[in-house]
């Protein structure tokens, strides 16, 4: 894929762009956080060369003057909520995080749980942090938030939440998924911070929509397409046009909110320090895009892929009509369809051909590996195979796995667990060449291809097991099917 953004000028803009932030107010900014802080593999998908650790690397640029505090719903840590990317609840994801931030050397000052109404599992969570060592606050729901206005900019609304005590002059606030509260311990905060005769800022920070990119430009498409499930929508920031006269693109929860937050502003300071959602932001970018075209290709086809992951969702049953509906208008603005993803043709010919199940590959350079299931291995372990031979240089018909290391996980799979499909799945296809590789060079230098197939596109002409999915992903393969199950004709299209 070719190179579309610069991610070392967006690493020194963007810090030098929050620091001039933080001079603005007195010397202490509340910077939230939205996305994911560290693994933004979309942004990296849109925006080629974008590292999915971006925001981290540029906060540790800050690390002197930052500190992290991670917030947390008291109705999520009840419900159990989990991230969907990641399979663990969100209560887990909080001490995953804070372990991650660590590590990397930032400084976590807390946790808040927020919306807090007595919720005993909250009680439980907290009582556990603080066992670690970690300090938490409690901020409760306001009732008539955020519109009540009176009483949430007061002694009984704001006024009722734990002081976060914090040390830094730049407070990131992050937080396991959306709905957490992030916002509102931000201005819970400037409320505090203003009684104590300090006047701190507030600032947001999201990646997306591209504040300076066209509405319609791919790459903001690209995020509807990822936000269909939220319904949010891309939209003209009204507020930036009529105080500056400059088109600006924000989006629809933002611009909503904005007057709300502007009176809040104005019952704290006095005056709102913004004039619109576009002024809050801090995001650079759209700065530091240096092949538009290349940003455009690789926004168009991630559109295509998440179409495709919410249709298979209709199939699984985890996603709703309307996201899919959604994203194929979008498809229509930009006059794309899924036959435009390479990898589909080719996977569907290879089905064709050969009557059953089969899968495809697109390499870094273009070339396109087809694989198709057998009585020994399934589709997509036989396309991982066929192109780690391709990037080898392996001639096709040449065996890369010992039979002996084949016979034993069939064995386990169909006399001892129970499975009634021989066939060895990606994992296994792994599992026998790097045993095969302990006596094999040519296995050998199969394995060590692996690395090469980071960004690699490909397709199954059948929805796929959850192993091969999450393996191919695992590998930085981008990854679509076919809604459809393998053993009967169901299309979800």
């Amino acid at each position: 894929m070719k190179i579309g953004f610069d991610n070392q000028k967006y690493l020194s803009m963007q810090s030098e762009h929050i620091r001039e932030r933080i001079s603005q107010f007195d010397n202490k900014l509340y910077l939230e956080f939205g996305g994911k802080l560290f693994d933004d593999f979309h942004a990296s998908r849109v925006l080629p060369g974008f590292a999915p650790d971006s925001k981290l690397q540029m906060l540790m640029q800050l690390a002197d003057q930052a500190e992290v505090v991670i917030v947390i719903s008291a109705g999520d840590i009840e419900k159990n909520k989990v991230r969907g990317d990641l399979g663990i609840t969100y209560d887990s994801d909080v001490l995953r995080l804070i372990d991650v931030y660590k590590e990397r050397g930032l400084y976590v000052g807390s946790v808040v749980i927020t919306q807090y109404t007595g919720q005993n599992s909250a009680a439980q969570f907290k009582a556990r942090l603080e066992k670690l060592g970690i300090r938490v606050y409690i901020h409760y729901s306001i009732e008539g938030y955020p519109n009540n206005i009176p009483l949430i900019v007061s002694d009984e609304g704001y006024g009722k939440n734990d002081y976060i005590e914090t040390s830094r002059p730049l407070v990131v606030v992050t937080a396991p998924g959306p709905g957490s509260g992030k916002m509102a311990t931000c201005l819970s905060q400037l409320y505090h911070e203003q009684k104590r005769g300090i006047r701190a800022g507030y600032a947001k920070f999201e990646t997306f929509p591209i504040w300076n990119l066209p509405l319609k430009h791919p790459v903001n498409l690209a995020y509807e397409a990822a936000t269909a499930d939220l319904n949010d929508v891309n939209m003209i920031d009204p507020f930036h046009l009529e105080a500056y006269g400059v088109t600006t693109v924000n989006y629809n929860r933002d611009v909503e909110i904005f007057p709300v937050l502007e009176a809040m502003f104005e019952r704290i300071f006095g005056e709102s320090p913004y004039k619109s959602p576009t002024d809050m932001g801090v995001n650079m970018a759209g700065n530091c895009i240096v092949d538009d075209e290349a940003c455009r290709q690789a926004s168009l086809q991630e559109i295509i892929r998440r179409y495709y992951e919410a249709i298979m969702g209709l199939a699984d049953g985890s996603r709703q009509e309307s996201e899919a509906y959604k994203i194929e208008l979008l498809m229509k603005q930009v006059h794309i369809s899924p036959e435009d993803r390479k990898v589909v043709g080719a996977a569907l010919e290879r089905e064709k051909l050969t009557g059953g199940p089969a899968a495809s590959m697109e390499l870094p350079d273009g070339r396109m590996i087809t694989g198709k299931t057998s009585d020994l291995l399934g589709a997509c372990a036989a396309v991982l195979l066929n192109a780690l031979k391709e990037l080898a240089g392996i001639p096709h018909e040449t065996h890369v796995i010992s039979p002996s290391c084949i016979e034993p996980i069939q064995t386990l799979k169909t006399s001892y667990l129970g499975s009634k499909n021989p066939r060895l799945h990606t994992d296994e296809v792994l599992i026998a060449l790097s045993s095969s590789a302990a006596s094999s060079d040519v296995a050998k230098l199969a394995l060590e291809q692996l690395p090469k197939l980071k960004g690699c596109q490909v397709h199954s002409s059948v929805m796929l097991s959850d192993v091969d999915r999450k393996l191919l992903k695992r590998l930085g393969c981008q990854v679509t099917s076919e809604a459809r199950y393998e053993k009967n004709s169901r299309v979800f299209h």
